[in-house]
């Protein structure tokens, strides 16, 4: 399919409170979204997916559609998010994920050997492998008729490396780590392959309408500071300015980015200075420490526990407003410090949402 640049004549946007706390200006909520918000938690979902193979599903730009579109009929979220999968970016580079029953995303054949890097594509043509993101994108962004607004996202270099190595989840990442240690100028070589991509990848879902990004370098905990430092935060770093010098020379959208990088408060401080509008965070940080260590020229996102929505409704009313005293009303995105489980009730994520809106309007009025 030819895909259009810059797709035109999208619906005025009328909710733009996540924008708007994205870039640091004032807004009357605090704007709520949830990882994994399109999920199994969802009948809805667990029915339009029934039938399906995962990432045929993430191929299929009207599920994808439909997907991201369930959980705001259900409740007043600030944001959508396409439903897609990071793992999409190491299949464009011609390696086979397959979504396994009860084990999760598999690879066939994991990365063993540095010369397993020549099987690689070496030039990836983002808008023919991953063209159904764009028009997935696309088509959900007429769809939200400009209710809220849509972010694209994509796995970090690093997070992406070691599931291509693993060959899916892994509890220590050894075999991932044992190439930095082992390998480090492969390692190197491949993280640059795949922040190059994911670039072009960022960069083509604005082009497709995403009016935000988010980076997930999910397996930051596994790397000490040290390691971040080498193999994570350059081309995380590297990422945001390219993109966004791609955008400009585009005349496309200079859209907010988010960098979340899970378990990597050691990173804190150098994250607030990636080139990222929003800095997400994980549930093992307090609200006051993050906003210490990061300052205040970021906006920060995040970060209840996701399992405190097992609690009862009342509760999580309470540690709503907890968190959001401690982070304050202002540069802030209301989230979770990871995605939704899947056997989560949907009325407690209600609950959750509607409890952001409600405290942060009271403490604004007040």
């Amino acid at each position: 399919c030819s895909f259009v640049r810059s797709p035109k004549g999208f619906p005025k946007l009328k909710n733009d409170t996540f924008l708007r706390a994205a870039r640091g200006e004032e807004t009357e909520h605090t704007p709520v979204w949830c990882m994994r918000q399109a999920g199994r938690y969802l009948p809805e979902f667990r029915e339009a997916r029934a039938a399906q193979d995962f990432f045929a599903t993430c191929r299929s730009p009207k599920l994808c559609c439909e997907l991201t579109l369930q959980p705001l009929r259900r409740f007043p979220l600030d944001a959508a998010i396409i439903f897609s999968d990071i793992l999409v970016v190491p299949q464009a580079l011609g390696m086979e994920v397959v979504m396994v029953p009860g084990k999760g995303p598999t690879f066939t054949e994991p990365l063993k050997e540095v010369e397993d890097l020549l099987k690689l594509r070496q030039k990836v043509d983002v808008t023919a492998e991953l063209g159904y993101v764009f028009q997935a994108i696309t088509l959900t962004r007429h769809s939200l008729e400009g209710r809220v607004p849509l972010i694209g996202f994509s796995g970090a270099p690093w997070t992406l490396m070691s599931y291509m190595i693993e060959g899916g989840g892994s509890t220590t990442m050894a075999k991932a780590k044992s190439w930095l240690y082992c390998h480090p100028e492969a390692s190197h070589r491949l993280l640059r392959l795949l922040a190059d991509v994911v670039t072009d990848y960022l960069v083509g879902q604005v082009a497709a309408g995403a009016q935000a990004l988010q980076l997930f370098e999910s397996h930051a905990g596994h790397l000490g500071p040290e390691q971040f430092q080498d193999f994570a935060l350059p081309y995380i770093r590297d990422i945001a300015q390219a993109v966004k010098s791609k955008l400009k020379e585009e005349a496309l959208p200079l859209v907010p980015m988010i960098i979340f990088a899970k378990d990597a408060h050691y990173a804190l401080r150098d994250l607030a200075h990636a080139g990222y509008e929003v800095v997400g965070l994980d549930w093992t940080i307090w609200p006051q420490e993050a906003r210490a260590q990061t300052g205040k020229d970021v906006t920060l996102q995040g970060n209840l526990d996701p399992c405190a929505l097992y609690a009862p409704k009342e509760k999580i009313g309470e540690l709503v407003k907890k968190m959001l005293e401690g982070f304050g009303t202002q540069r802030y995105i209301a989230n979770l410090g990871h995605g939704l489980y899947p056997d989560m009730n949907p009325e407690h994520v209600g609950a959750f949402v509607e409890a952001v809106h409600a405290h942060s309007r009271h403490i604004n009025k007040h």
